[in-house]
């Protein structure tokens, strides 16, 4: 039996990738400028990181007499939005640069807002204009990979079609759940 010969062109394909083996997943062919790639993760990243927070924080400040279901919603999203910050960190891993975890400039990094919210309506509103935020945001750097990462925008586009569940659901969420107050803020406005 005869073993066909490689084409030069895969002859070159292995020498490279013996070339530059320390680089990873990262081959000649990567067309996408790899440095602004990492910055927009790590935005994404901390996007991601600054809404589990928020989210966490209005699971548990619920209150009133429908905050039970929304409360479970909130940590649902919550805890898929840290999920996105494990694949995002992943994908920083894999293309060569350290995710910026930093609590000091979370905040400053994030696209979307920490907002916290009075009433369990207003915890919504700041959760949907967040989602909406992360929405546009993610469409625009899919736009920017186009054709040049097709691993990182497959991994966005997985992102972004639960961006676009969480806001429907806050969407509905706003439709039944009327202004309630925190216990807090009637105490407040029962003592004025």
């Amino acid at each position: 039996m005869t073993v066909p010969h490689a084409t030069p062109e895969v002859d070159q394909m292995r020498q490279r990738a013996r070339d530059h083996f320390e680089e990873g997943a990262v081959t000649a062919g990567y067309a996408a400028d790899r440095q602004v790639v990492l910055r927009r993760l790590d935005a994404s990243l901390a996007t991601e990181l600054v809404c589990v927070l928020r989210y966490r924080r209005h699971h548990f400040m619920a209150r009133g007499i429908l905050s039970q279901a929304v409360a479970e919603e909130f940590l649902v999203h919550s805890n898929e939005e840290l999920g996105h910050a494990d694949l995002l960190a992943g994908r920083i891993v894999q293309l060569g640069g350290e995710p910026d975890l930093a609590p000091a400039t979370l905040a400053a990094r994030s696209h979307a807002e920490y907002r916290e919210g009075t009433t369990l309506s207003e915890m919504i509103k700041e959760n949907l204009v967040a989602e909406r935020v992360a929405i546009d945001s993610y469409r625009d750097f899919i736009g920017y990979l186009g054709d040049k990462d097709p691993t990182t925008r497959r991994l966005l586009e997985t992102i972004l079609a639960t961006e676009e569940e969480h806001a429907d659901d806050l969407t509905s969420l706003l439709r039944v759940i009327p202004q309630m107050a925190l216990p807090s803020e009637n105490r407040d406005r029962r003592s004025a």
